[in-house]
């Protein structure tokens, strides 16, 4: 866990109004607070995405959860201004020197089969909005080229405030998000081949290994036993359609890349 040292001011994007601050390894964060417009079930959706992140091997900067303590809080105004209250809120490493990813600065990236690992999590756990908010893609010249990196998943179950019937009507439900970037990829880039070692990492979780995810996730973030069961439950289900979910990723992906994509209402095998 880290621990805030400094409150560098507020982001000034982003729905749930994101504040920098500088943490005790010395690197800058970008912080979701227990108060958000959102509320307390954005830092759980960030938590979880944290924990497949690094199951999965996916291209998301390092985030962890940051304590804030009063003490740090009453040396910010703008902090008590709205009402932060001290105790364990959600941290991701700002990416300096980032910009977002377009159409016309896709392709240099070196990471683009990597993307195939974000999507397959996308439409794990149903997250529209990497096709609808054009600012959670970033791309950043680094030592070895230009790397893909996604961030912000506020909204995992299509939204920031999922409850319990949401969780139970999207478990087994499958829709691809097929807009903007993810297009393009699916379209120029990806190869089926490519989410393979993404869904075997998936397929290896076992049911102990989901519970003591769900049992990380703070008290003070989601107190409801039922719902930490129904999330429980929701990543079984998941997990077990992860062949079928990729199955209609292929879809989209032409058949000269090994994929079968739809024209004229039939497949192409």
């Amino acid at each position: 866990m880290l621990f805030a040292v400094e409150h560098l001011g507020i982001v000034g994007v982003g729905v749930t109004g994101p504040q920098f601050f500088r943490a005790d390894d010395g690197n800058v964060y970008i912080v979701k607070l227990q108060n958000n417009r959102l509320g307390n079930k954005v830092l759980v959706s960030e938590f979880l995405a944290a924990s497949f992140g690094e199951i999965m091997n996916l291209c998301f900067p390092f985030s962890d959860i940051i304590e804030i303590d009063e003490q740090l809080l009453q040396k910010s105004p703008s902090l008590l201004a709205l009402d932060v209250n001290p105790g364990r809120h959600f941290a991701s490493q700002y990416l300096e020197h980032a910009e977002y990813v377009r159409k016309d600065n896709l392709n240099k990236a070196v990471n683009i089969a990597e993307m195939a690992g974000v999507m397959l999590f996308d439409h794990i756990f149903h997250n529209p909005d990497r096709i609808t908010n054009k600012k959670n893609l970033l791309i950043r010249k680094e030592d070895a080229g230009y790397k893909i990196y996604a961030i912000d998943h506020s909204h995992l179950f299509r939204s920031g405030k999922w409850t319990l019937d949401s969780l139970t009507t999207l478990g087994r439900k499958i829709k691809i998000y097929y807009r903007y970037s993810y297009g393009l990829l699916l379209k120029d880039y990806l190869s089926p081949q490519d989410f393979l070692p993404y869904m075997e990492k998936v397929k290896e979780l076992s049911n102990e290994h989901i519970e003591t995810i769900i049992s990380k996730i703070p008290e003070e973030w989601l107190p409801s036993e039922p719902e930490r069961q129904a999330l429980a439950s929701y990543i079984r289900i998941r997990r077990d359609m992860v062949d079928a979910i990729w199955d209609n990723l292929c879809r989209f992906i032409p058949n000269s890349r090994g994929g079968h994509q739809w024209l004229f209402g039939k497949a192409i095998k």
